[in-house]
C-alpha cells in the first residue's frame, strides 16, 4: 500500500497534509514530522517585533545582575558582620563558598521546571525566593541564619542567568544570538563591579544590613518587570515535549495494529500489523520531496532539524498529539544532564567555561585583597579600580558577541549551496571568532600578576584588569552562543549543565585562592593562571577542529539507542 506524507511541525493545532486527498487517506498511513528548531508555532517568539525582543533582553538582563550583586555587594561589609554576629571568618567564607556552589549547582532544577511550566514561572517563583532570602538575611541574628539564607539567595538568583540563555534562544535565530548573549551577558558582567562600590557605599552610610535592603529592592523591581513578561517557551521546539509526543505516537501506533489486526480483509491486516513509529534524522532542506525523509540508519544525523516520522492513521493523529503532556519524567535534570554529557564537545567547551569562569572569581576576590592590604584602598576606593575590569567586560560581551555574529554569517554565506553536512557544522565556526582574542588572555592575565607583584602604580593595574576582562569575556560570550547553538532543544539543560560545571570550578577557586595566594604571590598565582587559560584557549581550538563530528557521531549513537533510525 502507498504511503502518504503528512508533515506536523509540532503543534497540536498545526497539521499540513502532503498528498493526502479523499477518504482514501483515512487508510492510508501517513507519516509526522516534528522540526524542533523551526517548527511551527503559535505567537512564535521569533516573529515578534525587535522592540519587544529587546525589551526582553534589557529585562532579562538587568535581572542578571542579581546574580553579579548578590555574589559580592556585602563584601566590604564583612568586618561588620564578623563583628556584630560573632563569626569566625571560615564562617564567613562560607557565606560565599556556598553561594558560588548552589548558584552553579541549582540551574539544573530551574530548567527542568522551565520545560513544564516556561520560563516567566521560573522567573517569577526564582526571584521571589532569592527576596525572600534577602529579607531574612537583613534581619538575622545569628551567623548560622545568615549562612543558610545566603544559600536561598544564591538558589533563587541562579535561575536568571542560565534560563534567561534560553530565553535569548527562543527569540532569536542562530546568526543573531551572539550579538544577543553579548548585550545580555554585559549587564552581570557589571555586577563584580558595581557590587563592592554599591556594597562600600550602603556600609558606611547606613551598616552592612543595607546591603540585603538594597538586594530586596531590587529584587523586587525586577520581579514586577516578569509580571508583564510574555513567555517566551515553546514546548514544541522542546526535546523533552517530543520525547512525550513519540511515545503517544508509539501507543497509538499500536493501536492501530491491534486494530487492524481484528480486521476481516487480510491485505489490510498484513499492511497494518507492519505499523509502527519511526523517527529519523532530518534536515534543514526538507523540501526536497519524499524521498529526503526515507533515510537509512547510516544517514547523516542531526538534532537542528530532527524530523519524528511516525505511521499513523490520519484520523489518529491529532488526537494523539492533543495527549501528549510532559511528566516529571520526560523533564527530570538528570536526563538531560546525562544526554548533554554523552557529547565529547559539550565536556570539552564546558571545561574551557570552566576555566574562563574560575579565573574571574579568583581574580576578583584576590584583586580585592591586594588593593587593600598592599595599596591600603578603602572598599570604595578597591570597587572603583575594579570597575575597569568590569567596564572591560561590558565591551568585550558585547563587540565579542558581535564579531561571533559576524563570523556565523560570513562562515554561513560561505556554505550555501554545498553539502548537506558542511551546511550543518556552521555553528562550530561561531569558535573561530574567538582566535582574535585568545592571545589577550593569558598575556594580560599574566601582566597582570607581575604588576601587582611588583606594585606598580595603579593605572597600570587598571590597564591590566580591562584588558583581562575584555579578553576573557569576548571568548566566553562566544562559547556560551556556541552551547546554545549545538544543543538544540536542549539550549536549557546545556545551559545549565554548564552552569553547575563552572560552579564547581568557581567554588575550588574561590577556596583556593587566597591560600595559593599567600603561598605563590599574585605573580605566580596569575602566571598558574595565564597557563590553564592557554589551555582553554587550546580547548576551544579542539572543539572548532573536532567538535562538528564529536556532535554527529554522538547524536547518531542517541539515535541508534533510542530507536529513532528504525525502518517503516
Amino acid at each position: 500500500m502507498g504511503s502518504q506524507s503528512l508533515t506536523l511541525d509540532p503543534e497540536p493545532q498545526g497539521i499540513h497534509r502532503e498528498d493526502s486527498q479523499g477518504p482514501e487517506a483515512e487508510q492510508n498511513p501517513v507519516r509526522v514530522k516534528l522540526d524542533i528548531e523551526h517548527a511551527e508555532v503559535t505567537d512564535d517568539p521569533r516573529k515578534w517585533s525587535r522592540t519587544r525582543k529587546y525589551v526582553i533582553v534589557v529585562i532579562i538582563s538587568v535581572a542578571c545582575m542579581i546574580n553579579g550583586f548578590g555574589a559580592n555587594i556585602y563584601n566590604p561589609a564583612i568586618a561588620q558582620i564578623e563583628s556584630d554576629l560573632h563569626a569566625t571568618p571560615g564562617q564567613l567564607s562560607l557565606t560565599l563558598s556556598l553561594f558560588t556552589v548552589i548558584q552553579g549547582g541549582f540551574p539544573i532544577i530551574w530548567s527542568s521546571i522551565s520545560e513544564i511550566q516556561g520560563r516567566k514561572a521560573v522567573y517569577l517563583v526564582s526571584i521571589s525566593l532569592h527576596m525572600l532570602g534577602c529579607i531574612v538575611a537583613a534581619t538575622s541574628k545569628t551567623i548560622s541564619v545568615l549562612i543558610g539564607m545566603r544559600c536561598v539567595q544564591a538558589a533563587g538568583s541562579s535561575a536568571v542567568l542560565s534560563i534567561g540563555a534560553a530565553t535569548l534562544a527562543d527569540i532569536f535565530e542562530p546568526a543573531e544570538r551572539g550579538t544577543m548573549m553579548g548585550i545580555y551577558y554585559s549587564a552581570p558582567s557589571l555586577g563584580p563591579s558595581l557590587g563592592p562600590i554599591l556594597g562600600g557605599l550602603l556600609t558606611q552610610g547606613f551598616n552592612w544590613r543595607a546591603t540585603f535592603w538594597f538586594l530586596t529592592i531590587f529584587s523586587g523591581l525586577c520581579l514586577v518587570s516578569f509580571v508583564f513578561f510574555r513567555d517566551t517557551f515553546r514546548r514544541e521546539r522542546s526535546f523533552a515535549y517530543q520525547i512525550a509526543l513519540k511515545r503517544v505516537l508509539e501507543r497509538e501506533a499500536k493501536k492501530a495494529a491491534a486494530g487492524a489486526a481484528r480486521s476481516s480483509v487480510p491485505e489490510k491486516t498484513a499492511d497494518s500489523a507492519n505499523v509502527q513509529t519511526t523517527v529519523v534524522p532530518g534536515s534543514d532542506r526538507d523540501s526536497e520531496g519524499t524521498d529526503a525523509v526515507q533515510h537509512s540508519e547510516e544517514s547523516d544525523v542531526t538534532d537542528r532539524d530532527v524530523e519524528a516520522q511516525a505511521t499513523l492513521p490520519a484520523t489518529a493523529i491529532s488526537e494523539a498529539v492533543k495527549e501528549a503532556r510532559l511528566s516529571l519524567r520526560d523533564v527530570s535534570p538528570v536526563g538531560p544532564m546525562i544526554r548533554v554529557f554523552h557529547r565529547p564537545n559539550n565536556i570539552v567547551i564546558f571545561c574551557s567555561s570552566a576555566i574562563l569562569f574560575a579565573s574571574n572569581f579568583s581574580l576578583t576576590y584576590t584583586a580585592a585583597r591586594t588593593l587593600a592590604n598592599e595599596y591600603h584602598y578603602d572598599a570604595l576606593d578597591t570597587g572603583l579600580v575594579l570597575l575597569a575590569y568590569g567596564i572591560g567586560c561590558v565591551l568585550g560581551s558585547v563587540l565579542g558577541g558581535r564579531y561571533s555574529d559576524h563570523i556565523f554569517t560570513k562562515v554561513k554565506a560561505r556554505h550555501d549551496g554545498k553539502s548537506q553536512p558542511e551546511a550543518r557544522s556552521f555553528h562550530i565556526m561561531r569558535l573561530q571568532s574567538t582566535f582574535l582574542f585568545m592571545p589577550l588572555l593569558p598575556a594580560s592575565m599574566i601582566a597582570y600578576g607581575w604588576v601587582c607583584e611588583e606594585h606598580v602604580h595603579v593605572a597600570s593595574i587598571c590597564v591590566m584588569l580591562f584588558l583581562v576582562g575584555f579578553s576573557q569575556i569576548s571568548i566566553y560570550s562566544s562559547t556560551l552562543a556556541y552551547i546554545v547553538d549545538s544543543n538544540v532543544g536542549r539550549s536549557s539543560s546545556a545551559i545549565a549543565t554548564n552552569s553547575f560545571v563552572r560552579g564547581l570550578t568557581a567554588f575550588v577557586a574561590t577556596e583556593v585562592a587566597v591560600p595559593l595566594q599567600n603561598a605563590m604571590g599574585d605573580g605566580g598565582l596569575y602566571s598558574l593562571w595565564g597557563g590553564l587559560t592557554l589551555v582553554c584557549d587550546l580547548l576551544i581550538i579542539l572543539v572548532w577542529w573536532k567538535g562538528g563530528r564529536w556532535r554527529e557521531k554522538a547524536i547518531a549513537n542517541e539515535a541508534h539507542k533510542s530507536g529513532m533510525t528504525e525502518h517503516a
